[in-house]
């Protein structure tokens, strides 16, 4: 038992590899790209550390050229999820009892193994199985995964330092206990930076977790695994249970052991999982953490004052980067009339340029569709624009899934705020601009807050402040991520924390201490010193 205070100094961000031509890099991510085309895997369940193999399968294959095979990957259900249940809570005696400061150096090690020799595996593995560009690879499972590690390790020794104030006579103590029970994780298919922090987040402080990759990110999720195994997770904090979601889910819902829920996907599974907790909220041991990232209906609202290629370059990078298909994504914008003159050529020139195909070509720009059925939705909605009389495409529009699952960069004018495509949430590389009367802004910025269910991210782009200030209030609670002149995506833990209320969720700031503190169960202690003798008080005489 160490009596030392240890101390884990402040990171930095991870830096970002240029790709550049004729780097490093950018060779050795070729060549590892190549390596795993040139072989199929067969990914097992990982339930206390074992590997089990249920013959369910599922296919891992490539969204850009759909007919490449990656890998297949077991299913989990309900026997596998028991399993998992009872691996957990073994590994949770041990686990949460190890002293904080031996769980967090696991973590550090994670971030440098990451930041090393896994780097150009988990980048390549991205790049292939979530068709991402390099760059688009190098911000997430890579620079993003190693902040969260490096990151949540400082804010947890930060978290364990603040104590409470006590007397002469009295002592008073804060320990800060994992929950009673297991974590179940539920990663999305975007960002292998969140399907590795999901799971390892709450597992810091001493939590042990069931992990639900989504089905279409098994395969950069399987080598995470690998990386938590290297860096010495031991067996049974972190189970890996691939399947379908009421397979899975609905088993780890239903344990009396469930102590929270960390979440990233649909607001309409979101609603059905709180759902589920609520009519089983009786059979818990304790009332479970419930934390959600649900999506968003992002917004770029210009003001007449704005620079016209800033908002143009905004609106291109935030609206098509990764496809996107990034719950940040710029979604909808509300340009003024007097400056749509300047910004929809350069717009359009820029959108024009812009290259689509296979990751491995470093000059395209964008890449597939995750799936099927994402190329299906994003087209209907195409489509629906095409055959509306209140939109125009004015450029894009253009769908292919012959060989992978390709939607051109679409820009829509609606004539109308509440049009289809400027309500609901997309998640593909599609924006809708609507044009307002430059003397009706704050009217407009009334409009832009109550037209989405959504609250996410915006983006104000102004240069002048009084209208930049209307907009931070009118807008208070329109975005949990708001920008000032830039995009509304690509957030940077330990620099703008993360999340969003009203349908996107609960607000609890990933890359930060407030997300880490839901993990947590603080016990007071507090010890007097001297006891009293007598029951009677002053006042008595």
């Amino acid at each position: 038992m160490s009596n030392a205070i240890y101390k884990i100094e402040s990171p930095d961000n991870e830096p970002i590899m240029s790709y550049a031509p004729g780097s490093s890099e950018r060779t050795a991510i070729l060549a590892e790209m190549t390596r795993l085309k040139e072989q199929t895997v067969e990914i097992p369940i990982i339930i206390g550390g074992k590997e089990i193999k249920t013959g369910n399968m599922g296919e891992c294959r490539i969204p850009h050229d759909h007919q490449h095979l990656l890998g297949t990957y077991h299913k989990a259900g309900e026997k596998e999820v028991a399993l998992a249940i009872e691996a957990a809570m073994e590994a949770r005696k041990e686990w949460a009892a190890m002293e904080w400061q031996h769980r967090l150096a696991i973590f550090n090690k994670a971030a440098e193994l990451l930041a090393g020799p896994y780097r150009m595996l988990i980048n390549a593995a991205t790049m292939l199985g979530q068709s991402k560009n390099a760059f688009q690879a190098e911000i997430d499972s890579a620079c993003e995964l190693i902040d969260f590690f490096r990151f949540n390790t400082y804010f947890a020794s930060q978290i364990f330092q603040e104590q409470p104030n006590s007397s002469r006579d009295q002592w008073n103590q804060l320990e800060y206990r994992p929950l009673e029970g297991f974590v179940f994780a539920i990663t999305p298919f975007n960002f292998t930076s969140i399907a590795g922090n999901l799971p390892s987040a709450p597992a810091m402080l001493g939590n042990v977790t069931l992990w639900k990759p989504a089905s279409s990110s098994v395969y950069s999720g399987y080598f995470l695994m690998k990386l938590f195994k290297e860096a010495g997770v031991p067996d049974g904090v972190i189970n890996f249970l691939p399947g379908s979601g009421a397979e899975v889910g609905d088993p780890a819902l239903a344990s009396p052991d469930l102590a929270g829920v960390h979440f990233t996907g649909s607001t309409r599974v979101f609603h059905g999982i709180w759902q589920t907790i609520g009519g089983n909220i009786a059979n818990y041991k304790s009332y479970p953490r419930i934390v959600g990232e649900t999506g968003g209906k992002d917004f770029v609202f210009a003001h007449p004052s704005a620079d016209p290629q800033a908002v143009a370059v905004g609106l291109l990078r935030g609206a098509f980067e990764y496809q996107g298909q990034k719950c940040s994504a710029a979604s909808r914008a509300y340009i003024p009339k007097s400056l749509w003159k300047e910004i929809e050529p350069s717009l359009l020139k820029m959108v024009g340029e812009l290259k689509m195909g296979d990751p491995d070509d470093f000059t395209n720009f964008v890449n597939a569709v995750i799936d099927q059925s994402a190329f299906k939705t994003i087209r209907g909605y195409i489509d629906a624009a095409k055959e509306s009389p209140e939109a125009t495409i004015l450029c894009g529009g253009g769908c292919d899934d012959s060989t992978g699952y390709f939607v051109e960069p679409t820009v829509i004018l609606a004539d109308k705020p509440d049009f289809l495509t400027m309500v609901e949430e997309i998640f593909g590389p599609v924006i809708t601009i609507y044009l307002y009367e430059d003397d009706a802004y704050e009217e407009t910025l009334d409009l832009c807050d109550r037209t989405s269910a959504y609250a996410l991210t915006g983006a104000i782009f102004s240069q002048d402040r009084a209208a930049i200030i209307t907009a931070r209030e009118k807008l208070v609670n329109a975005a949990g991520n708001f920008y000032i002149n830039d995009k509304p995506t690509g957030a940077v833990v330990g620099q703008q924390p993360f999340g969003g209320a009203r349908a996107s969720g609960t607000n609890d700031k990933a890359g930060s201490a407030l997300n880490l503190t839901r993990w947590l169960s603080p016990r007071l202690i507090k010890e007097t010193f001297v006891s009293p003798k007598d029951y009677r008080y002053p006042f008595l005489g």
